[in-house]
């Protein structure tokens, strides 16, 4: 069972989900707010049960003006602050060995975490919306796991994420869902076992 928490994230205070586990857990990122995104996406949801069938703690949480959340959008640089408060916020629980994942806008605001100073053992990407928001400034990722991604994915081409994948971690696994969108109509199952598996 999820309970409701609330954490600094420097000026504002953010509200998450977090659901207890073992020592290891994720903290998961949401989709883009100025488009209707946060953390009780499907999507979002979906990540969260995968990590907790495999006995991850797991935390969700709202990025910073997001809903009712104090502050406002500030272009994924607040929100990397708000990714770091979310991982502290873990460790402070107990967790030792934390997972980073994100959907979309989530992924995009994660790639440009330093896992190694963050403490982050792995990092998930669902959906990089490569074709959307500009990855140029990201640089390798060595603690870059997984990558899932739809073929028919409007907003993250699925030969350039392949591509880009070469200069992340081209170590990292790519799991391509065959006749799925950015938003994984009728696939979500196909998500969470693409994710079970690799978790």
């Amino acid at each position: 069972m999820e309970e409701r928490v609330s954490f600094p994230s420097g000026e504002y205070r953010l509200e998450g989900y977090y659901h207890p586990g073992s020592e290891k857990g994720a903290v998961i990122t949401h989709p883009h707010p100025l488009y209707g995104g946060d953390m009780n996406n499907i999507v979002v949801e979906t990540l969260v049960l995968a990590y907790q069938r495999k006995g991850y703690a797991t935390l969700r949480f709202n990025f910073r003006g997001t809903g009712k959340i104090e502050g406002r959008h500030a272009d994924g640089m607040g929100e990397r602050e708000d990714v770091l408060a979310a991982v502290r916020l873990l460790a402070e629980k107990g967790v030792r060995q934390i997972d980073l994942a994100g959907y979309s806008f989530g992924a995009w605001v994660n790639a440009h975490i330093d896992c190694q100073s963050a403490g982050i053992r792995r990092m998930v990407m669902v959906s990089p919306p490569v074709n959307f928001l500009d990855f140029a400034a990201v640089g390798p990722i060595p603690c870059l796991r997984l990558v899932v991604l739809g073929d028919d994915d409007e907003f993250g081409n699925e030969s350039r994420v392949r591509k880009m994948m070469t200069h992340w971690n081209p170590d990292a696994r790519y799991a391509v869902l065959p006749d799925t969108d950015h938003f994984y109509s009728g696939a979500l199952r196909d998500l969470e076992a693409a994710l079970a598996e690799n978790l």
